[in-house]
């Protein structure tokens, strides 16, 4: 079974979506032969690098709500994050552009370690309160990786792919992340809840591998060839 994910690192409901979907996956009897591949999104192609207004000031900005409100609303996305087992500390976040983080998650995508960058990137940004829009920071995560960002950050390396995973998502009338789609048959929009996933994990696997009817034992009476033993 194929699980292709739409999402961003600036996004929290991402960050959840991406936790729920691997206690679902836990819980699977079937979960080593599942093959996740995330796909870049852009919230924000137009973003800045940096921004002198914090997280909560530019979403009061965006949605037209004050401060307060903004704070709020964090805070709430917070407990739903603390309920998934994480720790988001949006007093630290530091809004940028995401396309070069993007771009090292195709790197890493290269090299077998895609959904370790995913989460690398997104504990960077909602919890460690690092900047993922700057080049030494990136190069510094890559690193931990045991990867080197240098040429992909003096380049336009992976651009193709992060434009070709966003036309995917124009294809697939993907407006908003986490997007899930099982098998390109089955979709799954948003941070859904841990049974959302399982219950799509097993019917899809149902689907796909039809049970096989045998007998249960020899000892009933079978009609075969035109004769009837009994």
């Amino acid at each position: 079974m194929k699980i292709d994910i739409w999402s961003d690192v600036a996004c929290p409901f991402c960050y959840i979506g991406k936790r729920h979907l691997e206690a679902a996956l836990e819980q699977f009897p079937h979960s080593k032969d599942v093959q996740v591949t995330w796909h870049s999104f852009e919230l924000d192609p137009a973003a800045k690098k940096d921004y002198e207004e914090d997280q909560y000031q530019l979403l009061a900005n965006k949605y037209g709500m004050s401060r307060e409100q903004a704070i709020a609303n964090s805070e709430r996305v917070a407990d739903s994050g603390r309920a998934a087992g994480l720790a988001f500390d949006f007093d630290n976040v530091k809004p940028t552009n995401t396309f070069d983080a993007h771009r090292l998650i195709q790197l890493a995508h290269q090299k077998g370690k895609q959904d370790e960058m995913e989460e690398r990137l997104f504990k960077a940004y909602f919890t460690e309160g690092k900047h993922i829009g700057d080049a030494a920071t990136l190069q510094a995560i890559a690193a931990e990786a045991g990867l080197d960002a240098s040429p992909l950050l003096s380049s336009a390396a992976f651009t193709d792919e992060v434009r070709k995973d966003e036309a995917q998502a124009r294809s697939l009338n993907i407006r908003g992340v986490p997007f899930f789609v099982f098998d390109m048959k089955y979709a799954v929009s948003g941070a859904q809840p841990v049974d959302v996933f399982s219950q799509t994990l097993q019917k899809v696997w149902e689907e796909n591998h039809p049970q096989d009817i045998t007998p249960s034992s020899s000892e009933g009476g079978v009609c075969e060839d035109g004769s009837c033993a009994v």
